[in-house]
Order: structure tokens, then C-alpha cells, then sequence
């Protein structure tokens, strides 16, 4: 067991972050679940496995956080500022492999059941192997932090690392109890009330339908599947370079255009998730506080370099009203479809994990090497559930050489071939562009 005593305490509702995830949550009938594997330095003991693990619990009150369910209420956040938390040991069998142990048990932890008031929001275990440590394995519910959240926390036990494992710097984020007082200020009133006027502008604008519809219904509903493309990194890195824009709008744009193309339908209307660290009370907070813009994108029959410049315009717009009540975004949901007599939905979502990409002075990929890169491109079905998830949801995962991407489709509203068309697309119309040495006019029909 590790004894933690950190600064705060107290009870208050949920922040707008933790609100967002929580609705997630709810809508997919899982606690959301982040786990990671780390090999374990040689030497590694024990004790300061132990205190690393006791400088993550003080340092960050999202880690000592839990909930406090009610009845006639949402969830209230509730900090304590001591405790104790386990850290398992696990050992490797006679004959085991330490790796392979450590996936297991990351699964383990994975799958076993979290109650939001009584467990602490972090499981950790070490996996001992001939008496020596080899790999430590970590989930954390969402609630703890978002993917940007957590590069902040690896960068701050980085530093307290070099520091001597000591802390050398006072912690100057606003964190999830502060707030939550703030959003029910009247300058937090006034930026929710201004975000959802950008929204119910755009609601009041778009097409309801945002998919086809059960063209081919499939029984497990819910498929995911896993596209890597190296061709698709390098055609992006060309195309943003030459455009003067970063990664993340150029995928968002072939996102839109190959969307646009599956579907039939444009403009194409996406949620975009947004860390919201750019406001600088949240800029160093591990706590979650993503939320999705909303994003409408006309990018039909536009040369590829006015599309990408149109996309990043919405883009930005949108990212600035990201920042929003939660629950005030559903009630005007429910008012704009009640007023225009069918749901607007507005269920597609991308989500670009990756940190934004440093400029570079390196040289860009050649014709031949964004070509060349097609034969490693690899698409494979995952998952299939009937567990409730999002109509279509594209995640970016972090890595440096490829384009990583992760689908997720409601085969009610979107079929499997278009779901692989979609991610196929996205690759065809960037290597198109990045090759073609013109940014010229891509069809969706």
C-alpha cells in the first residue's frame, strides 16, 4: 500500500471536462478505461516505483478524485487529500514472459469492474521476474485526465525526475474543483452562453442527416477497425508544408473529403475534440478538459489547397467555442430538433491525439517515397460489440512515422464499406494531391 498526502480537498459538481466524459460514459456503459505498459529501467526497485506512484497522487488532485453518485442529481467530484493506494506485484511464472505477463495483466485491470465511489481512479501494477522488475502497468479511468493531460503529467514526473525526485515548481493550473466554481461564475456563464450561440447557429444551418442510414444493418452493431499508413504521414507532411498548415488540418480536410465521399452527403458536420490547454488557466492541468467543436465543413469539388485553408478557418473558429456547459448543449439539442421537427445529429467525431508537429527543416518526402510507402499500408477489422458507442468516431493515435487511425461505426446509420472507404479515402486523396505536384480540384462524386 501507498500512503499519499496531498493539498485540497472538498465536494463540488463536475467540471465541464469531467462532465463531457462522464456523458460518454453514460451514452456507452463504460467507466473508459486508459491503460499503458511500461518497461521498467534495469535496477528498478520497488520503493521507488512506490514514490513515484506517492508524487503522481499528491501532485495532481484529478488522481484523487472520486464521485459521489445521487439519486435525484448528476455525480458530484469529490478530492481527498489522503489515502493509500495499491501497487500489485505480479510474478512471471517459471518459464513466463515477463511482456506477455505484463499485457495480461493489463487487460486484468482493464476489465474488472470500477466503482466510482470507492476506488481510487488509478490501478498500477509492477511485474517481478526473477526477483527483478520488468514492466510497470497503469489504467486510469478517463476522469483522471485526457490525452493531453496526460503528456503534462509525463512531463511533470520527468522533471521531478532531474529535479532529484524532488519538486522544484508549485503547481499553477486551475484544477477541477476550481474549475467548476469558475463555470458557475458569471465569466464562466458568459463563455458557455457565447459557445452554444456559435453552436445553434451552425445547428440551425446544417442538413439533420448526417448519415445514410441502414443500408447494410449488421449484427454485432458497433464495428471498429485499425488503418496505419505511412503514405498517408509523409502525403500530409507535403501538404502541409506546401499549404503552410499543420498536420491536423490537412487529415481533418481529407477526413471531410473522404466522408463526403462514402456518405454522399456534404457539407460534412464533425465534432472535433479540443484540449482547450490554450486558455492559460488550463494550459498545465492534468485534469480532463477536451470537449468536442463543432465543425462544418463544405470541402465538395474545391482545389485541395482552398479546401485545406477553408478547413483550418472553421477549425479555428471552432476550437475557440469548445469550452462549453455540457448540459446546456443538450438542452439546446433538444430544443433545435424539437424546433425543426427531427433530430439534428451531430454524432461524428475526430480526434487527432498526437501533439502538434514541430516545424521542420528537414526535407520533404519525394514523389517516389510517398509512393513507395502505399505497399506497407495495413487495414484490419478489430472489434465488434453491441455495447452503445458513437455513430462514427476517428481517432489519430500518437506516432512519429505513420498516420495511425482508429474507426469506430454504428453499422445502423453507416455501413462497414464505407467505414473502410472513409479511412481508404483519406489515404487516396493526400498521396493524389502530394504527388500529382499541383493542389488541384478532388472530386467527391
Amino acid at each position: 500500500m501507498v500512503p499519499f498526502h496531498g493539498a485540497g480537498s472538498g465536494v463540488d459538481e463536475l467540471s465541464w471536462g469531467q462532465r463531457e466524459l462522464w456523458g460518454g460514459m453514460v451514452r456507452q456503459r463504460t467507466w473508459m478505461p486508459m491503460g499503458i505498459v511500461v518497461p521498467l529501467p534495469e535496477g528498478s526497485t520497488l520503493d521507488a516505483v512506490a514514490a513515484e506512484l506517492r508524487f503522481i497522487m499528491e501532485r495532481f488532485p484529478s488522481m484523487r478524485t472520486r464521485l459521489r453518485l445521487r439519486p435525484d442529481g448528476p455525480p458530484q467530484q469529490v478530492l481527498s487529500a489522503s489515502g493509500e493506494l495499491p501497487l500489485e506485484v505480479v510474478d512471471v511464472p517459471a518459464g513466463g514472459d515477463p511482456a506477455a505477463v505484463a499485457e495480461e495483466v493489463s487487460r486484468r485491470l482493464h476489465e474488472t469492474g470500477f466503482d466510482f465511489e470507492r476506488d481510487w481512479p488509478v490501478r498500477t501494477a509492477v511485474i517481478r521476474h526473477r526477483g527483478a522488475l520488468t514492466h510497470q502497468v497503469t489504467v486510469v479511468c478517463h476522469l483522471v485526465n485526457d490525452g493531453f493531460g496526460g503528456m503534462v503529467l509525463a512531463d511533470e514526473v520527468a522533471r521531478w525526475h532531474r529535479a532529484g525526485r524532488r519538486s522544484d515548481t508549485e503547481p499553477t493550473a486551475m484544477q477541477p474543483l476550481e474549475q467548476a466554481r469558475w463555470q458557475r461564475s458569471a465569466a464562466g456563464q458568459r463563455q458557455s452562453a457565447a459557445a452554444l450561440r456559435h453552436w445553434e447557429k451552425a445547428l440551425l444551418a446544417i442538413a439533420p442527416r448526417r448519415f445514410p442510414g441502414p443500408l447494410d444493418p449488421r449484427r454485432p452493431r458497433h464495428w471498429q477497425a485499425g488503418f496505419a499508413s505511412r503514405a498517408l504521414h509523409l502525403a500530409a507532411l507535403v501538404i502541409a508544408r506546401r499549404t503552410g498548415t499543420d498536420r491536423t488540418t490537412v487529415l481533418l480536410t481529407a477526413f471531410a473529403v473522404a466522408l463526403a465521399a462514402a456518405t454522399g452527403i456534404h457539407p460534412v458536420v464533425v465534432r472535433v475534440v479540443v484540449s482547450n490547454r490554450f486558455r492559460r488557466p488550463l494550459a498545465d492541468t492534468v485534469s480532463p478538459v477536451s470537449q468536442p467543436a463543432l465543425c462544418v465543413l463544405d470541402v465538395a469539388d474545391l482545389p485541395f489547397n482552398e479546401a485545406v485553408t477553408r478547413t483550418g478557418q472553421r477549425a479555428l473558429a471552432a476550437y475557440k467555442h469548445a469550452y462549453y456547459d455540457p448540459d446546456d448543449l443538450d438542452a439546446l439539442l433538444e430544443r433545435v430538433s424539437r424546433q425543426r421537427g427531427e433530430e439534428v445529429d451531430i454524432a461524428c467525431y475526430f480526434n487527432d491525439r498526437r501533439p502538434p508537429s514541430p516545424a521542420s527543416a528537414e526535407p520533404l518526402p519525394t514523389t517516389d517515397q510517398v509512393r513507395a510507402a502505399l505497399a506497407g499500408t495495413a487495414f484490419h477489422w478489430m472489434s465488434r460489440q453491441d455495447r452503445p458507442n458513437e455513430r462514427l468516431f476517428l481517432t489519430i493515435s500518437d506516432n512519429p512515422d505513420t498516420v495511425q487511425l482508429d474507426i469506430c461505426g454504428d453499422t445502423q446509420h453507416l455501413p462497414p464499406a464505407a467505414l473502410e472507404a472513409c479511412v481508404r479515402g483519406m489515404e487516396a486523396v493526400t498521396v493524389a494531391v502530394a504527388t500529382a505536384g499541383t493542389l488541384g480540384t478532388w472530386s467527391c462524386e
